[in-house]
């Protein structure tokens, strides 16, 4: 049997080819099928198979049938090769772009025969990068500009030297890379090309290199010092904005004063000083702050009042007096007396409770916010009134347990010997506690004393005293004190001795 056709598409031809009969064995090769119409038109043979010699076989292209061997049954045609489109050639780059301008050029430094500039790099500078920079000066009044380096400079500063002084120049900066020359960037005046006396510099003071601060109404008188050869020009803006009329400014060869007689708050800013030396200046700034007095908190409520406390609440004010609020007092007003009496000071929070309320009174609060400066000068008051009622309560004082206090006569600090002399008068002391008081009893050589006006008793608040007057040798002997009460009694002795005073051998002798 023969083999069958290779599977192919099912266009108008491959359909009636298969309903033909099967060929016999050994048939006269069929002829090729032409290809469909809505197939592309197979490439031709390459030159290669044009030329192949009689008796040879052409190598077959892709996408067409080998030929049959002799003997063999012919195979069906393959289906129409696919056209490969020719490669494409590459896109090409985009063409180089010059970068921006330079930024920024300015003098940095010039004498009689050089002047110095120095700028900023370009801040578009593209994907060609940055080749270097070609600087280009010309006289004041022509077009003729000149290139002052043989080769591009690679820093963002160069140095012209053998200029010839007095001469005015225009300066300007090329940006160079592979895209061609940027932009320049010029100077903004041409310059004088000659020795600079002292380049312009601003001397701020200490005080004023921070916030200076005053109130309205205060006189402000600022002096700012410069140095600069020959004089600077010397200009001033507030807030970026020409200075007010009512700011009086006086410029001399060393300073700049700066003057206003009556402060108000619309002179809070910020001042900028500007001092220029023909291409060289300098600049320094003065913040000014003009304050005064807040004005009353807003929206105060009596939020809730029990027992003997009341809670407020308020909004800080809408005018802080150009400067931060730093607490808030609180003060009450009984409504009997309508006086006003500061219950919190230096406040920080916007609510506060006020205690120790009296019972039965009606109290009013007011508000006043605070600054640096001081005060304010009104306050909110509250609409509401705190009430404190009275309430039942009954005193009932406390019940302590009764207690026995009695007590036995002790003595605390006992009677102690003493020497005496005859003549001088001396006194015995004691110390005795006990519930009640206890009696006092003083005994010599255990025999009541008595009220003999030699000897004086006192006692007081439990201090015992025997003062002998004047003794001699026969009151020398043994005191002794005794204590009695309804809980006993207690006795406390000493001796005393009474001793001839010793008279010197001189005195002994004017005697006799």
């Amino acid at each position: 049997m023969p083999s069958k056709p290779a599977p192919i598409k099912k266009s108008p031809a491959k359909k009636a080819a298969e309903k033909a009969p099967e060929p016999v064995p050994e048939p006269e090769p069929a002829p090729v099928e032409a290809p469909p119409a809505d197939t592309a038109p197979v490439e031709a043979a390459p030159a290669e198979a044009a030329h192949a010699t009689e008796g040879e076989v052409a190598p077959a292209t892709e996408g067409e049938a080998a030929p049959a061997a002799e003997g063999d049954t012919p195979a069906a045609p393959a289906e129409a090769a696919v056209v490969e489109e020719p490669p494409k050639a590459p896109t090409p780059p985009p063409p180089a772009v010059p970068t921006s301008a330079p930024l920024d050029v300015s003098v940095d430094d010039v004498t009689d025969s050089s002047l110095t500039i120095k700028w900023n790099t370009p801040e578009t500078i593209g994907d060609s990068g940055l080749d270097g920079y070609t600087i280009e000066y010309c006289k004041d009044g022509t077009t003729d500009w000149v290139v002052a380096q043989e080769e591009m400079n690679p820093t963002n500063r160069y140095s012209l030297q053998h200029l010839t002084a007095g001469d005015l120049l225009h300066v300007r900066v090329v940006a160079v890379n592979r895209g061609g020359r940027s932009e320049p960037g010029t100077l903004a005046e041409p310059v004088p090309i000659r020795e600079i006396g002292e380049r312009p510099r601003i001397r701020i003071p200490r005080h004023l290199k921070s916030c200076y601060v005053k109130q309205v109404g205060d006189q402000i008188n600022l002096v700012i010092p410069f140095n600069g050869k020959p004089k600077p020009v010397v200009s001033w803006l507030k807030d970026g904005q020409p200075v007010d009329t009512r700011v009086n400014i006086r410029n001399s060869d060393k300073d700049s004063i700066i003057f206003i007689r009556h402060a108000q708050r619309e002179d809070s800013g910020v001042y900028e000083i500007s001092i220029k030396v023909d291409s060289f200046e300098d600049k320094a700034t003065v913040t000014l702050q003009i304050v005064e007095r807040p004005g009353s908190p807003a929206n105060v409520k009596l939020l809730d009042t029990w027992d003997f406390n009341a809670a407020l609440e308020w909004t800080p004010p809408k005018d802080n007096g150009n400067t931060e609020i730093t607490g808030y007092t609180i003060q009450k007003a009984d409504r009997k007396t309508g006086e006003w009496f500061s219950v919190l000071v230096h406040h920080h929070r916007l609510t506060a409770t006020i205690t120790d309320l009296i019972m039965g009174n009606s109290y009013s609060f007011r508000v006043f916010a605070e600054n640096q400066v001081g005060m304010s000068e009104m306050s909110a008051v509250t609409k509401g009134v705190a009430t404190i009622h009275k309430t039942g309560i009954v005193y009932k004082p406390p019940e302590y347990p009764e207690r026995d206090f009695s007590e036995a006569p002790r003595f605390t600090t006992p009677l102690t010997n003493r020497t005496a002399t005859v003549g001088y008068t001396t006194k015995l002391l004691c110390s005795v506690r006990g519930s009640p008081k206890p009696t006092i009893e003083w005994l010599k050589n255990m025999a009541i004393i008595g009220k003999d006006p030699k000897f004086r008793q006192i006692s007081t608040q439990g201090i015992c005293s025997l003062e002998i007057r004047k003794p001699c040798c026969f009151d020398g002997g043994v005191y002794t004190c005794r204590a009695k009460n309804q809980q006993g009694e207690a006795v406390v002795s000493c001796k005393l001795e009474v001793k001839q005073a010793i008279l010197p051998e001189a005195n002994k002798d004017k005697g006799k």
